[in-house]
């Protein structure tokens, strides 16, 4: 039973690291900061995996990429983590384990709930995301960079439409979490059925 559960996650978190790996593709060049779609899977990730699970399909795509696989939005290998852009991903994690948090604490969550939770998860990438950048560029880049300039590259930028994203990304998970829900629930029916055979 546990093997059945198990593989059903492991899938699921597969298919939320690919899904976030295609995102990095979808972009819109802009200085520093390119503008893409993982956030999208991001905040899908937390609201229907939940936490943990969430957490670890952005973590199995970090692993993936750092690994050398170029499934970043610059490429990839180790040290990648040196690229300004590197404080998003670890917020991409961040972020999915704690929408992931909030939605399971809620026992029928509605859209102000996915709203609140994708918002929540937003703040925490550019909250760990910015100062990052900001390091990067001044530190080990030694590209001499204000924190207005950075504020600009990456947040300003970008905010607005990764706002928007969280919204059209809560009325998605409202939608598909239903399927989601039904899923694990059908399983668990069986799961207990097959306890008592």
């Amino acid at each position: 039973m546990f093997q059945r559960q198990s593989t059903l996650s492991l899938v699921m978190i597969a298919v939320f690291a690919a899904l976030t790996a295609v995102g990095a593709f979808i972009k819109i060049p802009l200085p520093v900061v390119p503008f893409t779609l993982q956030i999208v899977f991001v905040f899908l990730a937390g609201c229907l995996l939940g936490g943990r699970n969430g957490f670890l399909s952005q973590l199995v795509y970090i692993g993936i990429g750092l690994a050398g696989m170029p499934v970043f939005t610059q490429g990839g290998g180790i040290t990648y983590v040196l690229q300004p852009t590197f404080g998003y991903l670890i917020g991409f994690a961040l972020a999915a384990l704690v929408i992931g948090f909030l939605i399971n604490r809620v026992e029928v969550p509605s859209k102000k709930h996915f709203i609140g939770a994708n918002i929540v998860g937003l703040i925490i990438i550019y909250a760990v995301a910015v100062p990052y950048l900001y390091m990067a560029l001044n530190v080990w880049l030694n590209m001499k960079s204000s924190w207005s300039h950075v504020f600009l590259v990456g947040f300003l930028n970008s905010i607005v439409a990764d706002f928007c994203l969280a919204i059209a990304s809560a009325f998605l998970a409202e939608r598909l979490y239903k399927v989601f829900r039904s899923a694990r629930a059908l399983k668990l029916v069986r799961v207990e059925k097959e306890n008592v055979q």
